[in-house]
């Protein structure tokens, strides 16, 4: 799979380009890359062929990996990296596409010290220093209001500076007083709203831990954009820092030239 992959996307072949059909084949599954400028999207397809050709890919439970579903697995895994390069996902190969929801055998000890094993059905997990895990669905069965690869990969960079605690390595010039003020306050709004069973601005799973939180606002950073700046401005504003990305600005833009 690798070896085929390379040959079509990889470092050695980059003067093999992807048919224009292709790209706006896939990139029309992705309505949220119109966001971004025109440059800014043409510098991510290199990103994702370089992608492409340093890590290695398997389908789980005999899923057919196609070229289509690589590239926008690429595409999306690149943009919160697209300002950064792919040094932000080193030391680490592996990504496994899962066909649906993904079961992972976990244990725990309960209070008392009795062992429970169960199933967990996830969409999605990074494994520090491991692969990626990702739950793959067809063009429109997607969850609604979840981007699985950009939640998993988000996560990658939390870890880049040591576990998963929603305080990724920030770029240069940003202020981590700042940056935990901002994702603080916003948490603990959003984890009341959650309880009291209010309209969420994000998904509800991002109450699960600070973790989970930033996962959660950088998926919608890039694919609900003004929804996030409007739910949480100071999240928002930290966000454009780290992508160094505004798609809000993008999503107004593109609204606009539709009522034109």
């Amino acid at each position: 799979m690798l070896d085929r992959i390379r040959s079509l996307f990889g470092l050695r072949h980059k003067q093999r380009a992807i048919q224009p059909a292709q790209w706006a084949r896939v990139e029309a599954r992705l309505p949220f890359l119109a966001f971004l400028p025109a440059a800014e999207r043409e510098r991510l397809r290199p990103l994702a062929l370089d992608f492409l050709a340093t890590k290695e890919f398997h389908g789980a439970h005999g899923l057919q990996l196609d070229d289509d579903t690589l590239l926008a697995i690429a595409l999306q895994a690149c943009l919160p990296i697209l300002n950064t390069g792919l040094q932000a996902y080193a030391n680490w190969v592996g990504v496994v596409i899962y066909p649906g929801d993904i079961l992972i055998p976990r244990s725990e000890f309960d209070d008392a010290g009795v062992l429970h094993e169960y199933d967990d059905e996830v969409l999605g997990e990074a494994w520090e220093g491991g692969p990626v895990l990702i739950a793959w669905f067809e063009h429109g069965e997607q969850p609604a209001g979840i981007n699985v690869v950009i939640h998993e990969f988000a996560h990658k960079l939390d870890m880049e500076n040591g576990g998963v605690d929603g305080l990724p390595q920030l770029r240069p010039g940003m202020s981590r007083a700042v940056w935990a003020d901002a994702f603080s306050k916003a948490y603990e709004d959003f984890c009341a709203d959650v309880d009291l069973g209010r309209p969420c601005a994000v998904d509800p799973y991002g109450a699960d831990s600070p973790g989970e939180f930033f996962a959660v606002v950088s998926e919608a950073f890039f694919e609900t954009p003004c929804v996030l700046q409007t739910r949480f401005p100071a999240v928002y504003e930290q966000l454009r820092q780290l992508y160094q990305l505004d798609p809000a600005a993008g999503e107004r833009a593109a609204g606009q030239s539709q009522h034109d």
